[in-house]
């Protein structure tokens, strides 16, 4: 009975069912994906060279490749500077901008996507305006075309590389700027050789984060691109949904996860934010010229030996540019949030229409497209739907991801590490490929069509995020108090529930929430293993964005923007509560 209760106890076993459940509908699936690519058992690479020879599909894949390489290249230049003064403002300053930078992340990014096709359109918001000022005599085509993909795609991506800055940037110790510029290094040599290397890791984690993801958009490219702009998830969509060639299809998914391993591989070895040593610089062309050298080496001695001279005088000496400068970072940082925040109050402005068409500004204000929603049981009957898809996705994430991060934070730290990727991995790969693979797990399984098997679809990857968020919450718990309860002889469940929950219970409510909006928004994976028989909310709106154009979505898309701050909201009143026992007891000691 002891091995059993031992082997009951173990770490690992706490694992196991999320283990279990990703195995099951994404880990098997995807083997089977591999082998039919290469059609086993007889091997051949005849699906890939069929693939790569026609000329369609290799235009589409560096197609792919050059869309998200821009998407990433600009959402690193603006949000860099951009997570750098949320960084260096004062506390309540950087809590409020945080916040406004998350309540875009999560928002749904179909509701995001669909307030682009409401300010860009033809009768939308900036050609409404052109035209009403006379700059323009007909509508400018600002839609369906690539720079529209990319105003959208950066539009969602931008929070995704914001937030890791910002979390790298706060744990750098800001006297060493203090320091190099004490040793007559100017303002910038001081940021480029001491902030910027220091703050990589957050650089190469957003990069990569925001590249990956960008290989497998599916919903806005084709919301807002036109025919040339489609991506290699929309290719292989469509070959799931008008054919059977397994083989093809394998072999255009295990394409792009290849390059998505390739990029996690190549970039993703070291993100434990441990800075390198410098490396030298060898073999400029100044160094293989001696006379250039000496020349080199003069004018530096002399321009440092200038800074130490000069900087007694600007260290006390009042800077007239540094108004300036703080009116031009504000300035930046206040269009960076516009750009996330407007083109959400737009929509919500303009679903307050009376009119048949949405306007902006609207030339009446009505709640009809509200009453539509509640009065149409296509649009509440698609959001009961979703709202029991997503609260079992919830519970069932919730429940197996805090099991899995409080087994993994009892095992070896190698182990750990292994097991919370291969965990992870539904979240860090193409949502396309996910898609694809659990589509086929699910065919397996004879749940394509049902609400159970878009359960299982969803929960993969909400267990990811639950795992990743009561593991952060995890790492700061004292195990101590564990060790001081079994040591009064109370039992290990006991010692669970009454002291170990109750300390990570902020934790996973966030989890739960974002579990919850994983499945709340999901589309991709919902619309292949829906089969036409189940509708969710996203779905709906998916099919009336593409094919009506209905003022509703607008009503809709307003409904989802407010929930984040329904989230930020009960988050909030959860980590009130969670530390006003704390103040009590220390009132209480005083």
């Amino acid at each position: 009975m002891q091995p059993l209760q031992k082997i009951v106890r173990a770490p690992f076993t706490l694992v196991l069912p999320a283990l279990a459940i990703l195995l099951v509908v994404f880990g098997i699936p995807t083997v089977q994906l591999f082998l039919e690519s290469i059609n086993a058992p007889n091997v051949s690479l005849n699906n890939y060279s069929s693939f790569l020879a026609q000329y369609a599909n290799i235009r589409v894949l560096f197609q792919t490749l050059e869309i998200s390489a821009i998407v990433t290249l600009i959402c690193l230049l603006v949000g860099y500077p951009a997570a750098y003064l949320i960084s260096t403002a004062s506390k309540r300053a950087r809590m409020i901008l945080v916040v406004l930078v998350v309540i875009p992340y999560l928002t749904s990014a179909l509701a995001r996507t669909y307030s682009w096709i409401v300010i860009l359109g033809d009768n939308g918001l900036v050609n409404s305006v052109l035209l009403d000022l006379g700059l323009i005599s007909s509508p400018m085509p600002l839609i369906y075309n690539r720079i529209a993909v990319y105003v959208g795609m950066v539009h969602i991506m931008l929070p995704m590389m914001i937030l890791p800055l910002v979390s790298v940037m706060m744990g750098i110790n800001t006297s060493l700027i203090a320091a190099a510029k004490s040793m007559g290094a100017t303002r910038s040599t001081a940021f480029w050789r001491v902030y910027f290397p220091l703050s990589m890791s957050g650089v190469r984690s957003g990069t990569l984060l925001v590249f990956v993801i960008c290989l497998g958009f599916y919903i806005t490219p084709a919301a807002l691109g036109g025919l040339g702009d489609a991506m290699l998830s929309t290719f292989i969509a469509a070959q799931v949904a008008t054919g059977f060639d397994m083989g093809a299809v394998s072999a255009s998914s295990f394409v792009l996860l290849a390059i998505a391993i390739a990029m996690l591989s190549v970039f993703g070895l070291n993100l434990s934010g441990v800075q390198n040593p410098a490396p030298k610089q060898k073999g400029g062309w100044s160094e293989r010229f001696g006379i250039l050298r000496a020349i080199k080496g003069y004018l530096k001695e002399l321009s440092v030996a200038s800074r130490a001279r000069r900087w007694p005088m600007d260290l006390y000496r009042a800077s007239g540019s540094m108004g300036l400068s703080r009116f031009v970072a504000g300035a930046f940082l206040a269009l960076v949030i516009s750009f996330l925040l407007f083109p959400e109050i737009v929509v919500i402005v303009m679903s307050f229409s009376d009119g048949a068409t949405l306007q902006f500004p609207p030339t009446g204000l009505s709640i009809r497209w509200y009453v539509s929603f509640f009065s149409d049981v296509a649009w509440y009957g698609a959001a009961w739907v979703s709202i029991k898809i997503g609260f079992w996705v919830t519970v069932l994430a919730t429940v197996v991801g805090t099991l899995a991060a409080y087994g993994l934070s009892g095992v070896r730290a190698d182990l750990r590490s292994s097991m919370t990727m291969i965990i992870l991995t539904p979240i860090t790969i193409p949502v396309i490929v996910v898609a694809v693979a659990s589509y086929f797990g699910l065919v397996n399984l004879g749940l394509i069509g049902t609400e159970t098997g878009i359960v299982l679809a969803h929960t993969i990857g909400a267990i990811s995020y639950v795992v990743v968020i009561v593991a952060a919450t995890l790492a700061n718990f004292d195990r101590r108090l564990e060790q001081a309860a079994k040591s009064m002889r109370a039992p290990p469940l006991t010692t669970f529930v009454r002291i170990t929950l109750p300390l990570i219970r902020p934790g996973i409510i966030g989890g739960a929430l974002f579990a919850f909006i994983h499945s709340f928004d999901e589309v991709v994976s919902t619309s292949l293993v829906s089969g036409f028989s189940v509708r969710t909310l996203p779905l709906k709106m998916w099919e009336n964005i593409r094919n009506e154009i209905d003022p509703t979505v607008a009503a809709v898309a307003s409904l989802l923007t407010l929930l984040p701050i329904l989230w930020m909201i009960a988050l909030y009143i959860t980590w009130w509560r969670a530390r006003a026992p704390s103040g009590v007891a220390l009132e209480g000691k005083v």
